[in-house]
């Protein structure tokens, strides 16, 4: 991971990767068919962690309110913190226009298990009469995403200040909106 931060994708090489993890370059092969493999192993990776942190066990139980408030705010708060994720984003972001192949990895890994699991659990929730479970889902995922993107990944924060506490507090009355209609 740090070889890629540093360096970016394009600059990184197996070489590099061998040398800081202090292994042979044979080895690293052994593992890793090539470079893009090795990146979309730690795609994987940071996914998976994220997904952890996040979801937890990825069972998704109890009142709607509760269980978005939870997650909204177990995303923010930690991306809001962790520097290497925010610079891993940049990195993906970055070099999506010359490897397209490694931004899709970044969405089939991270954002479409996030939003299937959002989506199942929202369709399970008839009290929230929901038109649309997967839409309500994107929105809920975009709107964190964003606020990350403009605070943290884009250094916004003083450009467009928000506490997270209000942008939850806000997303969780639109989504329980329509629940009291």
């Amino acid at each position: 991971m740090q070889e890629f931060l540093q360096n970016g994708y394009a600059g990184t090489s197996m070489d590099k990767v061998a040398a800081t993890a202090g292994v042979s370059k044979p080895t690293v092969y052994n593992y890793f068919k090539d470079k893009e493999g090795l990146f979309r192993a730690l795609i994987q990776y940071v996914a998976e962690s994220r997904c952890q942190q996040v979801m937890g066990d990825g069972n998704l139980e109890g009142c709607p309110e509760v269980v978005i408030r939870r997650l909204v705010t177990n995303a923010i708060e930690s991306e809001l913190h962790d520097l290497d994720y925010q610079n891993f984003v940049r990195l993906v972001a970055g070099e999506s226009g010359r490897f397209p192949q490694l931004a899709q990895a970044f969405v089939e890994y991270l954002t479409k298990p996030a939003a299937d699991q959002l989506t199942a659990y929202l369709r399970g929730c008839p009290e929230l009469d929901l038109p649309d479970p997967e839409a309500t889902a994107r929105i809920i995922l975009g709107t964190t995403v964003f606020f990350i993107m403009t605070q943290c990944v884009m250094h916004g924060e003083h450009i467009m200040p928000m506490e997270p506490q209000r942008l939850v507090d806000s997303l969780v009355d639109l989504v329980m909106r329509s629940q009291a209609a």
